[in-house]
């Protein structure tokens, strides 16, 4: 996909804006500096009210083993496995991510809004001693878990070994990838309707997770290729360095293509590099207003975010409704200069010029708002007949 890239003033503005022109213009911007990490827009070190759900989980964040990652030791985790009980750092979330939900779903303690009932769920499975005791039981003497400084393949290889393979896990005690066992009988009902409400999101029906990594050329596709492609890219995905977080709301589409009889039933699908996210089903509805938060990993290589909207089947393969792209490197380059910056106002740092060469269907700005860098980018649909699709993209550094 062709595009163009430019500020919004064809001069370098004047004032604190300049010194950010300055820095966008800079060939090697780097996205963390340790030294001016307390005094940078990007270090989101807010208090929280000590009441609600958030004011309930910092509580759970000061307990004994939950001020480090469970499984690399990184101190003030910012990232929580729901479904294992475990408060863990950003890298080690990356490889989380690539175990799949039905293994470990990873929410945000600052980012995602919470509730009382994940709460509870996380109260009941007592956090990273508890869960430690049990995937930590049978460690080898001479094997070492993960340090703060490890890679990322060590990592992954450690991660994988303790939740997927369950290579240290006590088989006495329970099975592990049943988590409800270990609850009260209404803690139990509150994990699964927690998840049984994701799936009815996702679905019309318990029928096959069919998650696209590439598009194919037709409205249908093979479940048995792409259950090997999600194999196979989980497993690349664990090995990857990621340079930061991408928050993606997709807000809603307009106009969308009919597949079933006189509607669809549409659903999008976010790819970058090997991850893959997907909105809930909106039925019967060619104007869908999802306003549904994803997040995805940003790799080293920062490859372009795909976009594919489909119609849900019940009986059949999935429709084909449209697909884009869009180069986040701008959004990429103008967070890591306004880490390095000591601009506190608001702003607009840049945009993505909308012509007949690209997607856009109008220009996307890129803003600095309350200290976070976003971008609204409308888009037309790719390889079909209408619609349009308009996203809300934010760029989360690694100290979240």
């Amino acid at each position: 996909m062709s595009t163009q890239h430019g500020n919004s003033d064809t001069k370098p503005p004047s004032g604190s804006g300049s010194r950010l022109y300055d820095l966008l213009c800079a060939e090697q911007p780097y996205w963390n500096r340790p030294s001016d990490a307390d005094s940078t827009p990007w270090n989101f070190r807010e208090s929280w009210k000590s009441s609600g759900a958030k004011g309930r989980l910092e509580k759970l964040l000061k307990e004994s083993g939950n001020g480090v990652c469970a499984d690399c030791g990184t101190p003030d985790p910012k990232w929580v496995s729901l479904t294992l009980g475990v408060f863990i750092c950003i890298k080690c979330s990356g490889v989380h991510r690539s175990l799949g939900v039905h293994i470990s779903k990873v929410l945000s303690v600052k980012l995602d809004e919470w509730t009382d009932e994940q709460v509870d769920v996380l109260v009941n499975l007592g956090g990273n001693n508890v869960a430690n005791n049990k995937y930590e039981a049978l460690i080898p003497e001479n094997l070492k878990k993960p340090s703060p400084d490890s890679s990322n393949e060590e990592r992954a290889d450690f991660i994988r070994r303790k939740y997927e393979m369950l290579q240290f896990f006590d088989g006495n005690k329970h099975d592990p990838h049943s988590p409800q066992r270990t609850l009260s009988s209404s803690s139990q009902g509150s994990l699964s309707n927690l998840f049984g409400q994701d799936k009815r999101q996702y679905e019309k029906q318990p029928t096959r997770h069919r998650i696209g990594q590439k598009f194919r050329n037709s409205w249908g596709r093979r479940d048995s290729d792409h259950h090997k492609s999600v194999r196979k890219s989980n497993s690349l995905a664990g090995m990857v360095e990621f340079i930061g977080m991408i928050k993606v709301n997709v807000v809603k589409g307009t106009n969308l293509a009919v597949r079933d009889m006189v509607t669809s039933d549409p659903y999008v699908m976010l790819t970058l590099g090997q991850q893959s996210v997907k909105t809930r089903v909106i039925k019967n509805n060619l104007n869908p207003v999802w306003n549904e938060s994803l997040m995805l990993s940003i790799p080293d290589s920062i490859p372009p975010l795909k976009v594919i909207v489909y119609d849900k089947d019940t009986f059949s393969h999935d429709d084909f409704m449209g697909e884009a792209e869009i180069d986040i490197q701008p959004l990429v380059a103008a967070a890591k200069a306004h880490e390095r910056s000591e601009i506190q106002e608001s702003m607009q740092l840049g945009k993505w010029v909308a012509s007949k060469d690209n997607t856009l269907e109008k220009d996307g700005i890129i803003t600095v708002t309350d200290g976070k860098v976003k971008q609204d980018i409308s888009l037309r649909l790719q390889k079909v007949e209408r619609g349009v699709l308009e996203i809300e993209l934010e760029c989360v550094p690694l100290t979240q």
